[in-house]
């Protein structure tokens, strides 16, 4: 190995250990200290947005922010052709959250341009932070990406978080306005969208493997459950007359994770792992929540992922009918409504074998996956056409703090993304 190459080599550690260090400094942006949780558009939003703003007009990008809260810097080379790609994820996180979900593709397409500038690479280059995807300050996913999608409904302005503050207000306390949300829609010289993120699951680990080319995002579902039934005095209510909200919710969480399990067992039989589902029930408000009180309301929320939208649909009607069924033989009353129902949506399919060389170009197997988790490319993948780069996940651990990257890893997708980027412009 000649000293040329071997510089070369530690400039590209050194480019990736910059990238995860990045990372590292905008996870201590966050609402709480020792933690990394950055709900939609509270303060430490701004400071990301700050900061990757000086970012952007560093490589020369006009920067803006449109109604949703979107960062949005624009690369135009002199001389390129108007037609842009979009390259973004999201800046959002949930609670207590790692350092690498969403921010990871954010910071790697601000490297990209810089990359492509060093090159002269004839592409206009859009990036965006998106401002929400996770769905925690107002229980509805993917607000970022629905306004530039065009498929902002303005009803959800009328949503409020656990303090009372509706969307609307959300917006306007960020110094935006929520009536020009419909402005941020993507221009019409975009051509398509590139999402990286990190896997969030053990597949890539397992196989070895540094990158994995996503094929389709399964079709998600989610809905909140209240059993209201009464609350009385734990001691002086004898078990034949309780009306026992929780022990209805558990009975029934029991039941979905049978469901699930059962789908499992069934794909496996007929070697179709398309035919699988995973649900869960991950957030539980018990009222009123004391230990020494029968439990009179519980609120649940329900979480269906899979693959064939018809599996996905029969599973939520028949967990539907069980709550309820557990609800009236217990004496108790059921609500329940869904708060999204995403239909699976493929990447497309010249974009994802444009990619598949690409990362077989930089040297990696070009390993095809769904995504099991949704992300923003599945509302652009109905606007644009769109494609969606794995890295993988150490350990397989997302939504918490050890959540982590590998310095290969960052490298090889920032080379193989490159190579693909090089091809858009033969296209």
């Amino acid at each position: 190995m000649t000293n040329s190459t071997t510089g070369a080599h530690l400039d590209k550690q050194n480019r990736a250990a910059a990238l995860i260090a990045e990372c590292q400094l905008l996870a201590q942006m966050t609402e709480e200290p020792g933690l990394t949780t950055r709900r939609y558009l509270t303060p430490p939003v701004a400071d990301v947005h700050a900061h990757l703003r000086r970012r952007m007009e560093a490589l020369g990008m006009t920067v803006t922010v449109d109604a949703a809260g979107n960062l949005r810097g624009l690369w135009q080379p002199a001389g390129a052709p108007s037609r842009r790609l979009v390259i973004g994820s999201h800046i959002d996180t949930v609670p207590d959250a790692g350092a690498y979900d969403g921010v990871l593709g954010v910071v790697l397409a601000l490297q990209l341009v810089e990359e492509a500038a060093a090159i002269s690479l004839p592409l206009a280059i859009e990036v965006i932070a998106f401002s929400e995807e996770e769905g925690v300050r107002f229980s509805v996913p993917f607000l970022g990406s629905r306004a530039v999608a065009g498929r902002f409904d303005p009803a959800l302005l009328a949503l409020h978080d656990s303090e009372g503050i509706t969307l609307d207000l959300a917006i306007r306390n960020f110094g935006l306005d929520p009536a020009h949300i419909e402005q941020a829609q993507v221009s019409e010289d975009a051509f398509a969208f590139l999402e990286i993120h990190i896997e969030q699951g053990p597949v890539l680990e397992a196989e070895n493997l540094s990158l994995g080319v996503v094929t389709a995002i399964v079709g998600q579902t989610r809905c909140e459950l209240q059993f209201s039934g009464q609350s009385n005095h734990a001691g002086t209510t004898p078990m034949s007359l309780r009306q026992d909200a929780l022990a209805a919710a558990a009975e029934w969480i029991t039941a979905v994770e049978t469901a699930a399990r059962q789908s499992l067992t069934r794909a496996e039989s007929e070697d179709d792992g398309r035919s699988a589902l995973v649900a869960t029930v991950g957030k539980l408000a018990v009222h009123p929540n004391a230990s020494n009180v029968i439990p009179g309301a519980v609120q649940v929320s329900l979480d269906v992922r899979a693959a064939r939208d018809s599996i996905r649909e029969t599973a939520v009607t028949e967990l539907l009918h069980q709550a309820q069924a557990i609800a009236t033989r217990r004496g108790l009353k059921l609500e329940s409504k869904r708060l999204m129902d995403h239909p699976a949506v493929p990447m497309d399919e010249q974009l994802t074998a444009l990619l598949a060389l690409a990362v077989e170009a930089a040297g990696h197997p070009a390993r095809r996956m769904p995504s099991g988790a949704g992300h923003d490319a599945m509302v652009l993948g109905t606007r644009l056409p769109s494609a969606m780069l794995f890295l993988r996940s150490p350990g397989g651990i997302s939504h918490h703090p050890d959540e982590s990257v590998l310095e290969p890893d960052v490298e090889a997708a920032l080379q193989a993304s490159l190579l693909f980027l090089r091809q858009l412009t033969r296209m």
